[in-house]
């Protein structure tokens, strides 16, 4: 089997990384990119066996880039902090890589555990990730925010599930929603996109549509239609925010790309 070096990014993660290191133990390497963590988020990972390095916040596809440099190893696993691989996806990823094969890289079912419960319905499932790969043949995009490995050569899929433990309250949601969001509406603004009456009225009915109806959001109770009311406001804000920059409107300071590597991603 080729080598595998397991990569992750952090800033202030002293609350996962130690889970998430420990469910990475097989790995043949394990690197920390830190970007300032002002908690243990350093000292954690290095009493877990990892090699620890610190780089100024570049954003994510940077910070996720240079790790990959540093690995030792072709063959990267990406892993976020709140992030977590599960046993069968171990033993999935050894199994893959000690076949022959022609893949350059293997997309991930992740699974989001939130409000108690984890989440296989609306937009969040399967949310596959593009996180195994050979770094010879990828690396990852430079976009303000939802970065993503661009890879050369074919991508299979595996069954294992990648679990993601994205935020602590609803309250912690939110924040994250209002973060991204803004990061969303300037690099569309910045692309020549534009919200119209349509897109801030229509858009968010039919993600609630998607989300709730189509992809079974209803199947999991209260749970299932909170997420997809909140993926829904998730798209009005973005394209509220969108209206708002096109009118002139002065960009707040949240708008810049949020300094906290390992904060989760809203849908």
């Amino acid at each position: 089997m080729p080598p595998v070096s397991v990569t992750i990014i952090t800033r202030n993660e002293a609350a996962h990384i130690a889970a998430a290191l420990a469910s990475v133990a097989w790995a043949d390497e394990r690197i920390v990119v830190d970007s300032g963590s002002t908690d243990d988020t350093v000292h954690i990972a290095r009493a877990h066996g990892a090699r620890v390095e610190t780089r100024p916040w570049e954003g994510y596809s940077s910070q996720k880039n240079y790790a990959a440099s540093l690995a030792t190893h072709d063959w990267i696993l990406s892993v976020d902090a709140d992030e977590r691989v599960s046993d069968p996806l171990a033993a999935e990823i050894r199994q893959v890589l000690n076949e022959p094969s022609s893949r350059r890289g293997y997309r991930i079912p992740r699974v989001a555990f939130y409000l108690g419960r984890w989440i296989r319905s609306t937009d969040w499932w399967p949310d596959w990730q593009l996180r195994l790969y050979d770094r010879r043949r990828g690396s990852w995009s430079r976009v303000h925010v939802h970065e993503s490995v661009r890879l050369s050569g074919p991508v299979g899929r595996l069954r294992g599930e990648l679990q993601h433990y994205p935020y602590a309250t609803v309250a912690d949601h939110l924040e994250t929603i209002d973060r991204y969001t803004t990061i969303a509406a300037r690099e569309l603004y910045e692309n020549g996109r534009h919200a119209g009456f349509s897109r801030i009225a229509v858009h968010p009915a039919l993600a609630l549509a998607r989300n709730y109806v189509l992809r079974g959001g209803f199947c999991q109770g209260t749970a299932g239609l909170i997420v997809s009311l909140l993926n829904s406001y998730y798209v009005l804000l973005k394209f509220v925010k969108l209206w708002e920059l096109e009118h002139g409107q002065p960009e707040p300071a949240s708008a810049r790309e949020p300094s906290n590597a390992g904060a989760a991603r809203a849908s």
